[in-house]
């Protein structure tokens, strides 16, 4: 693949066997955001788990501190107060069984995130298949299934996002735009990566974070110096 000479000329200001601190790799990857448009800024963890292992998966959401600079569409599939609660709290989208319907016979996805109540997810469980691969089904560790409709969309309306290991172990999320300040960026990855580590499961030996890179769309990857977190 022919790289631009944008990003060449981008590539060449980062020295791919230099790990930097945190507060070099936010300058850089700002500098290095070379698109017309506002690039999204994304943190990569690799971390020494076996994902084959139940007890070495991870999965969650963080709420980040400084938003993403993304504004997410949801709907959320409950009934009575909850359903209420969801609409006064600037849900997108409400309904029950209709808008499963909807899925279901028009192949609508004109939403980010599902929210659903426990009563809803037997109803849910039947459109799993188209739900699962897009990676919309509702799930309690994320938050996503809760009775608390109205905290659910006001987290991820602020700026809340979800992790979940990859075969390899990585894990990745975004954390901004580039037309964030540094002190922003910077903000949202130390959230970020401190959460990773916390959940560190106890049944690993030796190194547990491999790298962490940043980079913007398009952008090189920046690597970064775990040495410099705070942990």
């Amino acid at each position: 693949m022919k790289k631009s000479k944008r990003f060449l000329e981008s590539a060449e200001k980062v020295d791919k066997h230099k790990l930097y601190t945190k507060e070099e790799a936010v300058k850089l990857v700002k500098e290095t955001a070379t698109t017309k448009f506002d690039s999204s800024v994304e943190v990569a963890m690799h971390l020494n788990l076996d994902t084959k292992k139940a007890d070495q998966q991870l999965r969650g959401a963080i709420v980040l501190p400084k938003g993403t600079g993304k504004s997410k569409k949801v709907l959320v599939i409950a009934k009575g107060a909850a359903a209420d609660a969801a609409k006064e709290a600037g849900a997108d989208y409400v309904g029950d069984t209709d808008y499963l319907d909807k899925i279901q016979k028009e192949n609508w996805f004109d939403f980010d995130v599902m929210i659903a109540t426990p009563d809803m997810m037997p109803a849910l469980g039947k459109i799993g298949r188209i739900l699962g691969p897009k990676g919309l089904m509702p799930n309690p560790k994320t938050g996503t299934v809760t009775l608390d409709t109205k905290k659910a969309v006001e987290e991820v309306k602020k700026g809340r996002v979800e992790y979940r290991t990859d075969s390899y172990g990585n894990v990745h999320a975004l954390i901004g735009k580039s037309s964030f300040s540094e002190e922003d960026l910077l903000e949202n990855l130390k959230t970020f990566v401190s959460v990773i580590v916390k959940a560190k499961p106890s049944v690993v030996k030796g190194t547990y974070v491999k790298n962490i890179t940043i980079s913007s769309t398009m952008g090189p990857g920046v690597k970064v110096d775990i040495n410099s977190f705070d942990f």
